[in-house]
């Protein structure tokens, strides 16, 4: 039952963490646009938009390699916040490089932009960071057997039934 109590609180914050790293995409690709805020102003709807196709974006591409990174910390009880935040910066690049062109012939991507790279693997870390808050302080707590209760304390000397 814990197993199943688990999963939810997993599913729960991969869903945030790849909020809060779409965000992040959306944010620093439109960073020279938020930069010139004296043309006008700018629809925020249209930024709202950007941020959920960043979120569906970053969800569909990170779900493979987030899996393992997740199975990873929870086979091992890995609860350290550096670890997630590797993690996810592993993710956020393994993202941005299934995007890419690879090369056999020359084992090389072709194509990589530098600050596309270093913008999805700071998505990657934040999200590792996110998820580490919500459900990776607790890897693995769902295989410890449960605490045993403690004994009532002792009843009041009048309430004991008298021989």
């Amino acid at each position: 039952m814990a197993l199943i109590g688990r999963l939810f609180v997993i599913l729960f914050a991969f869903l945030f963490a790849c909020l809060a790293a779409g965000m992040i995409v959306v944010g620093a690709m439109l960073y020279v646009e938020f930069r010139d805020l004296g043309s006008g102003p700018f629809d925020q709807s249209g930024v709202n938009i950007l941020f959920g196709l960043g979120f569906i974006f970053f969800s569909g591409f990170a779900l493979l390699p987030a899996l393992i990174v997740v199975l990873i910390t929870e086979a091992f009880y890995i609860r350290s916040i550096l670890a997630y935040a590797l993690g996810g910066a592993l993710v956020g690049a393994a993202c941005y490089l299934s995007l890419i062109p690879f090369d056999p012939a020359t084992m090389k991507f072709d194509g990589i932009i530098r600050r596309h790279l270093e913008i999805m693997t700071g998505a990657g870390i934040v999200a590792g960071l996110v998820y580490w808050m919500i459900a990776g302080r607790s890897a693995g707590a769902w295989r410890e057997p449960p605490k045993p209760l403690r004994p009532p304390p002792p009843l009041p000397a009048h309430s004991r039934p008298q021989p």
